[in-house]
């Protein structure tokens, strides 16, 4: 179990300052060895799979991570919305886009239990095929996937509803089990791929849940402590240091391992 940060303890928020300190661009060492990137025929198939497993007159997807703050899709509405059964996690593993090989960041997927408090977006009624499919391709790298599209129930204010969601396979390569909040932070505090940092994915994401009136307790945890970290490796870097030889100034696979 993850410790909770004392009350005594003077709480840190990320902010844009100590997220640009962290900020860089790195190149684009493309798919891992091992997988490849799905063709057009087979996201087609896939789409195909989803809408005959069900066909919705209203076509609702479920936000929790980064479709709040960038959705990339004609929406007609949005509502709070619950997901029962699932839970908001820093579980996949990244070696591109916010992340490298040789540092690889974290993303959020739905993972198994408790609940997750995000938006419900409501999309136009045409053209079902194409906007899911567009979905499918910002949504799922690898081949085979980690990250993978699923029909799941929410509950609004208006009632429970059935939209489309992406979570995590937990037989897939990239699935990383459960990591405790100072190994999630370790990792988020340094990484940064050809998207840009770990860290600003982060900030973007608790920025716009907080602006929404969502409150996760765990994300807003691992905030405070990337924050701390950022501020403690800057303050680091002033002071001069040795690393003995062989030593790895760095995070290694311990960092992604699940309890």
């Amino acid at each position: 179990m993850d410790k909770k940060i004392p009350m005594h303890v003077q709480r840190r928020s990320l902010t844009a300052e100590l997220v640009a300190l962290v900020e860089r661009f790195e190149p684009d060492p493309g798919p891992e060895p091992g997988t490849t990137e799905h063709t057009e025929a087979e996201f087609d198939a896939m789409v195909e799979t989803l809408l005959v497993e069900y066909k919705p007159e209203e076509l609702w997807v479920f936000a929790y991570g980064s479709l709040i703050w960038n959705p990339e899709f004609e929406f007609l509405e949005s509502r709070r919305a619950t997901a029962y059964g699932w839970h908001r996690s820093f579980c996949l593993k990244l070696t591109r886009w916010r992340g490298t090989r040789e540092l690889p960041a974290l993303m959020l997927a739905l993972d198994r239990g408790g609940s997750c408090n995000g938006l419900a977006y409501r999309l136009p009624a045409q053209d079902h095929f194409k906007q899911v499919g567009l979905l499918m391709r910002r949504e799922i790298d690898a081949n085979p996937p980690t990250n993978i599209p699923r029909w799941i129930s929410v509950k609004t204010e208006a009632g429970l509803l059935r939209a489309l969601a992406f979570v995590a396979a937990r037989d897939g390569v990239a699935y990383t089990g459960k990591l405790s909040a100072e190994n999630v932070a370790h990792v988020l505090a340094r990484a940064a791929g050809h998207w840009g940092s770990a860290a600003q994915y982060l900030f973007r994401t608790v920025t716009m849940l907080e602006e929404h009136g969502i409150r996760d307790r765990n994300m807003w945890q691992i905030q405070e402590l990337v924050a701390r970290k950022i501020e403690e490796s800057q303050s680091a870097a002033k002071q001069p240091r040795r690393v003995a030889a062989g030593q790895f100034d760095g995070y290694g696979e311990d960092d992604l391992n699940g309890s």
